[in-house]
């Protein structure tokens, strides 16, 4: 009882006026949007506490959906009691008005998503993101901070943390986006861990390409679709960002294309696991690494 009584008054500590986070996202101005997830958008803001402006990530549950109640409370439960390097860190929430919103700490440098074209991000940084970065869904809930480390945001984290997908198939519309949706969905219906996979791999190609999963009106829309082309036609290299290609160790690029293919493998038993896909980053890093230590010891 006491626990649930410190529980209850930590979750109380938390809440936030609805007026503040308005103020905050400029009344969820779609200038602001950050992301677009199952769940709801993100926005982007300024809040003012206690004197001083920070900057934040304002995830707000869309209530049109009439679901989704669960994850938000498990998410603010999760995240007040989570302290992880990786993460963000929980501000506060708003539950007003039939308005539920999460607000965590936003990163110094936005969403990767916003850095996929920037020449500054450099191919070991790109590899180190994706280590750290996990499984995370799509680029815009991996989150940059000054140091260019990833830390992961989004209604993701507290599912993956109390429901164990690994043999289950979740009959449910996947928490996504267009363009990290696996083709088997649309036939069976259903989401499993090796889904979370394929949105992964996805992600895995726009930091080799350094372009979106989803181009409304470009040529070829779906990221997935064009790396699957050129993969046919053994011309992935016309399609990889120019900036960082010089960059590459010939090894760290191999280990690092052969890993992001099988994790969009329309078959999903063939899929890797998180485990290996870890371990082969591990590896294409190592590989990268040796490369600038020789470059510098000869420079």
């Amino acid at each position: 009882m006491a626990s649930t009584t410190l529980k209850a008054t930590k979750l109380s500590d938390l809440q936030i006026p609805l007026e503040d986070v308005v103020k905050a996202t400029n009344n969820f101005h779609d200038d602001n949007i950050i992301g677009r997830g199952g769940l709801g958008l993100a926005y982007k803001g300024q809040l003012q506490r206690s004197g001083n402006f920070i900057k934040i990530s304002a995830l707000r549950l869309d209530r049109k959906q009439g679901e989704g109640e669960v994850e938000f409370w498990t998410e603010i439960s999760v995240l007040s009691d989570l302290n992880h390097t990786n993460l963000v860190s929980i501000i506060g929430f708003c539950d007003e008005k039939d308005e539920k919103v999460i607000v965590t700490t936003y990163a110094a440098k936005g969403s990767l998503k916003e850095h996929l074209r920037n020449p500054n991000l450099t191919w070991t940084q790109r590899l180190q993101i994706c280590l750290r970065g996990g499984s995370n869904i799509n680029s815009s809930t991996i989150l940059l901070d000054k140091n260019w480390e990833a830390k992961l945001s989004g209604f993701k984290i507290s599912i993956k943390q109390l429901l164990n997908r690994m043999d289950r198939v979740i009959l449910s519309e996947p928490i996504g986006l267009k363009g990290y949706m696996e083709p088997e969905f649309q036939k069976i219906k259903g989401v499993t861990h090796k889904s979370d996979i394929y949105s992964f791999g996805v992600v895995l190609f726009e930091i080799l390409c350094g372009r979106r999963a989803y181009i409304e009106n470009g040529a070829n829309r779906f990221l997935s679709t064009l790396v699957k082309y050129h993969s046919g036609k053994k011309t992935l290299e016309e399609i990889i960002y120019p900036d960082i290609r010089n960059q590459m160790s010939t090894g760290s690029l191999r280990i690092y294309v052969e890993l992001a293919y099988s994790c969009i493998n329309d078959d999903r038993a063939n899929r890797p696991n998180m485990d290996k896909i870890l371990e082969e980053l591990e590896k294409a890093l190592k590989l990268q690494l040796r490369r600038e230590n020789i470059v510098r010891l000869f420079s």
